[in-house]
């Protein structure tokens, strides 16, 4: 028996819903295959932790998260609580403590599910998004002066180191040569950003000689989203910044047809501390408590964590009772359907039981 302990946050907004459905289906993948076992703990960390503590976690939440072999988070935001209190309070301690610097967001339209873009369908936008997850322009650097004064100022600084960027580029390079097409695309903005992206491009020429089978190019930011949009075919895997990834995987994923079906993984890859996944959507307030929310985001988000712990074949059972349920047309409203949270997981549950693969 292969046991894994799972530390899950829900958090906040729609998140304790579809982490709760994540969670049912690894019970339903842990009963079908018999050899496996999720030990699941959960944590109540969050808004609501902070509204009756003043911080979103304990001072010892790194410590006590490290024992665990992957952590299961739901949404981090709340319509009160200022959004750099939610996410420097707990989603960004965790991930750049625990120094999970590649973050891996796939993208591809499931079957059931209608992209906006016309005449693209399965398997004309299937990408991989690496982006770097601990530095660059969410480093934190920066400070205000002269608050509330006329003369006030604010500074953020991005910051780029070569071992930041030479990691996440070996990670990109070596993800795209497992891919079939073997081809990365290398998103900055080194026109008019001549230094640390300039750095980037450089760093990314270097790494390739590595890589002699990968195919690689260079896109400006700007000229990224004309492409995912106009040319979904011509990509496969993309790697970029910290800001520009962060938005570009939120235009892949209303490309794909909603963020509700996005999926996240940030990803130690030393493995000298627990990864974290999570679903893109967020914590998506306005329809909190109504039993709508997508939870197929959290479910492919679990079946990259079951990679990750190595149950390819529970993730992999996973992710074809999730396109079986799609694709029968079990859908939340925000893909087109009218299925409620607890109808899709059901429907996914069933179909890994009735499996006979």
């Amino acid at each position: 028996m292969r046991e894994y302990s799972i530390a899950a946050i829900p958090a906040d907004g729609i998140g304790p819903e579809v982490i709760a459905a994540g969670t049912t289906v690894m019970a339903a993948l842990q009963k079908r295959l018999g050899d496996v076992k999720f030990n699941v703990e959960t944590f109540d960390w969050g808004s609501d932790y902070y509204r009756k503590h003043g911080v979103m976690m304990p001072a010892d939440g790194l410590e006590t998260l490290k024992k665990f072999d992957a952590i299961y988070f739901g949404a981090v935001g709340d319509p009160v609580v200022p959004d750099h209190i939610t996410l420097w309070g707990l989603r960004l301690p965790i991930c750049q403590g625990f120094d999970q610097y590649a973050n891996v967001r796939p993208t591809k339209i499931l079957p059931g599910i209608t992209s906006p873009l016309r005449n693209v369908g399965i398997g004309d936008l299937d990408w991989v998004i690496v982006r770097e997850n601990s530095e660059g322009e969410y480093a934190g650097c920066g400070g205000r002066v002269h608050r509330g004064l006329p003369e006030e100022v604010g500074t953020e600084l991005a910051v780029f180191t070569r071992v930041g960027v030479e990691r996440i580029m070996r990670y990109a390079f070596k993800l795209a040569q497992s891919r079939p097409r073997k081809f990365l695309t290398v998103v900055t903005k080194s026109n008019a950003q001549r230094h640390g992206m300039v750095m980037w491009d450089e760093i990314a020429a270097e790494v390739s000689k590595d890589f002699p089978d990968v195919s690689w190019d260079k896109m400006l930011v700007d000229a990224m989203t004309v492409r995912m949009t106009l040319k979904p075919q011509s990509l496969d895997t993309i790697v970029a910044t910290n800001l520009h990834a962060d938005i570009l995987s939120d235009l892949a994923g209303a490309l794909a047809g909603s963020l509700g079906v996005a999926p996240t993984a940030n990803i130690n890859p030393e493995r000298r501390f627990p990864s974290m996944f999570e679903p893109i959507h967020g914590s998506a307030f306005d329809i909190t408590g109504k039993g709508i929310a997508n939870p197929v985001a959290s479910f492919w988000t679990a079946a990259q964590m079951l990679d990750h712990l190595g149950e390819a074949d529970a993730s992999a059972r996973l992710m074809r009772a999730v396109e079986q349920v799609t694709g029968a047309g079990i859908v939340t409203p925000d893909v087109g359907g009218t299925a409620t949270t607890q109808q899709v997981t059901d429907a996914v549950v069933e179909a890994i039981h009735s499996s006979n693969v």
